[in-house]
């Protein structure tokens, strides 16, 4: 097992409209989402959900009242497949102590490393430039927190923990590879699948959740 170049940082789910999308889990987990805030760069919006220390969930979607960011959006958020009736989880980020050499060593391409903020976060995460999803969603985005505390110890605790991260994939060598690149092959339980899938199992309020 290679060593650990990055370590789970938080679960990305997409929604086409955010308060629906909100509304949603809120009923599924039994906790509501923190408010999040506005990406100005990239023309989206989020709400959190803390699930322990040093990791969370983001709900995020096209933010209607934002100009168009002029590029493609990250995370996929610009393809029609994502307009669907409820969150779908599409992602996940890992977090780097030195983001440069993490995305240098990766067997796939993560894309171009972008600084970002929102309110008083800051921080810089890897973006492809057609905003696709690195892996079809299973490898993970890099991420490193230019901050003194993690935003998920900002959040409310919320009694929602992930037990199990479940990916699904026609050609799992390939993501398997790009896992073990980085140290992260223990975090994704993989298997062969007819297409690109990832599952989320949470401990909640409301017991065991599935997302997907």
């Amino acid at each position: 097992m290679n060593p650990a170049l990055a370590v789970p940082d938080h679960l990305v789910l997409a929604a086409r409209d955010l308060d629906a999308g909100a509304a949603w889990l809120a009923e599924r987990l039994g906790v509501a989402l923190t408010p999040g805030g506005r990406h100005v760069r990239m023309g989206t919006h989020n709400r959190l959900l803390g699930l322990g220390e040093g990791f969370y969930l983001e709900l995020i979607a096209v933010d209607p009242e934002a100009p168009a960011p002029g590029r493609p959006r990250w995370f996929g958020l610009d393809a029609p497949a994502l307009a669907s009736d409820r969150p779908r989880l599409i992602h996940w980020v890992a977090r780097c102590d030195d983001i440069e050499y993490a995305r240098s060593n990766c067997r796939h391409d993560p894309g171009e490393i972008l600084a970002m903020e929102r309110g008083d976060f800051r921080w810089r995460i890897t973006v492809p430039a057609d905003g696709r999803l690195p892996g079809d969603g299973l490898l993970p985005s890099l991420i490193q927190w230019d901050l003194p505390l993690h935003p998920a110890q900002r959040l409310p605790e919320s009694g929602c923990r992930l037990m199990k991260l479940e990916g699904f994939h026609p050609a799992p060598v390939h993501v398997r590879e790009g896992l073990a690149a980085l140290g992260l092959e223990r975090h994704l339980d993989l298997h062969p699948g007819a297409g690109p899938e990832l599952v989320a199992y949470l401990k909640t309020p409301r017991g065991l959740v599935e997302l997907d």
